[in-house]
């Protein structure tokens, strides 16, 4: 069965879940397989480069990321009988050129050289000008439905005023005591989710708690910079997981896509369900993060009864709270989509690379290793406890799980 055919995408959203997931155990077409050019994967590399650039928030590059991709889902599954590969092709390329355009208007010189080349193979006629005419009236139409969805630069972070200081309260962290960012996310515009707090877990563990005791104790031991306990392994993998989520997962959301054989319509929507669930988680990170308030271990560290003054982590701490932590909402979100509409292992291994540990690699055979490496990661970098990262990870499969199961509100 193709998956995402009009009449599959108008079931209830519990069948289009199970339909999505059974369908990728079945025997898949193998045409994005043989055919030499990939469409798919040369938008998402195009796609890829231009959110390189600038210096917008991690929210607003998914959001830029959803958008585009989720425009090119509804377009090129409303392909007619006949030259469906050709109105296809068009209409993917139209539509991500036409939302990145927009959206980054500075990579719109790349763009429209990336746009000529992908016209340029397909033979002039009636499919290639209605895929690009489809294309460009998606983009546009989600464009106008998420505009003012709180997800610029600018909502994304407003001036937020130092709290009080206190126990266990977030405050501005060394060595350059920025204020707190990704405030504004929270009450940003989920695309599928009704509202932020849907899934906020339960407050972090009490300070005086075993739990919390315990945290503070394993990221004072391995997360500081003087580490005597932390491994050069440890150190490695802090480092390499130390980058934007969005990067790294980039790479891993690639080798999904490089090595589906699932035909266009259902690989343009892999991408565009994985950045709407990655929206959404991030919302809802920046939710309870500003509804707990926790303090960062390098905080709890230095201002104990037993405190160390001195302390400094292996890295800088990020200017947000504690709980939960984003790498590892981010983490499980991606993981959940992933194993849900992919399979819970890579149909080959694949290899990443990380801007923050320029020339290291790392080759994984699924989607759940990442994840239990960024639980590790946080904690040996010493921005972290334990709890926020593992609290992270259920929280963004949640939110993950959710957006898989009612997807076809993105469709309908």
């Amino acid at each position: 069965m193709t998956l995402l055919t009009v009449r599959g995408w108008r079931r209830g959203a519990a069948g289009i879940a199970a339909a999505l997931v059974a369908g990728i155990t079945a025997t898949a077409p193998a045409a994005a397989a043989t055919s030499p050019v990939d469409t798919a994967l040369d938008w998402y590399d195009a796609t890829a480069a231009a959110i390189a650039t600038g210096t917008r928030p991690q929210v607003t590059n998914s959001r830029a990321w959803a958008i585009s991709w989720l425009a090119a889902a509804r377009a090129v599954r409303t392909a007619p009988t006949g030259a469906v590969r050709d109105y296809q092709d068009a209409a993917l390329a139209s539509a991500v050129h036409t939302a990145l355009s927009t959206l980054i208007p500075d990579s719109a010189p790349t763009l429209d050289a990336a746009l000529r080349t992908t016209l340029d193979r397909i033979p002039d006629g009636r499919a290639k000008d209605r895929g690009v005419a489809a294309g460009q009236r998606e983009a546009r139409s989600l464009l106008a439905q998420r505009a003012g969805d709180g997800l610029d630069p600018a909502a994304v972070n407003p001036p937020y005023p130092t709290p009080e200081p206190g126990p266990g309260v977030w405050q501005p962290t060394p060595p350059s005591f920025t204020a707190a960012q990704q405030a504004g996310t929270r009450f940003a515009t989920p695309f599928l989710l009704d509202r932020a707090d849907r899934y906020r877990p339960g407050p972090p563990p009490a300070l005086e708690s075993e739990r919390y005791r315990a945290d503070l104790a394993e990221v004072r031991a391995y997360g500081a910079a003087d580490s005597t306990v932390r491994t050069p392994q440890q150190t490695a993998t802090a480092t390499f997981w130390l980058g934007s989520s969005l990067t790294l997962y980039t790479g891993i959301l690639r080798a999904a896509l490089a090595q589906s054989t699932r035909p266009t319509a259902w690989r343009t929507s892999l991408v565009a369900i994985f950045h709407v669930a990655l929206v959404d988680t991030q919302i809802t990170t920046s939710d309870a993060k500003y509804a707990y308030l926790r303090w960062r271990p390098v905080t709890a560290i230095r201002a104990g009864a037993d405190g160390d003054p001195g302390w400094t982590p292996l890295h800088e701490t990020p200017a947000h709270p504690d709980y939960p932590s984003g790498h590892n909402t981010y983490a499980g979100a991606a993981e959940q989509v992933l194993t849900a509409l992919a399979g819970a292992r890579a149909r080959a291994s694949y290899t990443i690379t990380s801007p923050s540990q320029p020339g290291a690699t790392r080759t994984y055979t699924d989607w759940r290793r990442p994840t239990e490496e960024n639980v590790d990661a946080r904690v040996w970098s010493g921005i972290h406890t334990r709890t926020a990262d593992e609290v992270g990870v259920r929280l963004g499969r949640d939110v993950a799980a959710y957006a898989v199961r009612n997807a076809a509100r993105l469709f309908a």
